[in-house]
């Protein structure tokens, strides 16, 4: 294969995932008890309607991501205060949450990470989730 050829989803994600410590779901909660790190819900609202939500964490759509949590950015969420907020972006299992985290690091947002297993795995793990109110 030459240097290049396509990727593949998986390789990608495999080299994405290399560049910080992804983190399990009761260190993502105590993290935010604590004070220490910011969750982001990126699933889509079907999800978020079907399978709760997680108290605390910031719903951002996906597509709505890097604008809402840029520290420099005209359309940054209150939260988004600097550079070295540890977020932590959860999707349903996992995936689009590594690239997610990748994209904000290119924003300069170093402690930039996602939850492995995503909400799937939260949910597994039994920690909080409310029923989202329509």
């Amino acid at each position: 294969m030459s240097d290049d050829s396509p990727l593949g989803i998986d390789a990608l994600l495999d080299r994405v995932r290399a560049g910080y410590a992804r983190v399990e779901a009761h260190e993502a909660y105590e993290a935010a008890r604590a004070g220490e790190a910011l969750l982001v819900d990126i699933r889509y609202a079907a999800l978020r309607e079907r399978d709760g939500l997680i108290p605390g964490a910031v719903v951002v759509e996906r597509n709505e991501l890097e604008w809402r949590l840029d520290p420099q950015g005209s359309h940054r969420l209150p939260e988004a205060t600097g550079h070295d907020l540890r977020v932590v972006v959860i999707c349903n299992e996992g995936y689009a949450s590594s690239l997610a985290a990748a994209s904000l690091h290119q924003l300069g947002l170093h402690r930039a990470t996602d939850l492995t297993g995503g909400f799937q795995a939260w949910k597994a793990a039994g920690l909080p989730v409310t029923p989202q109110v329509h």
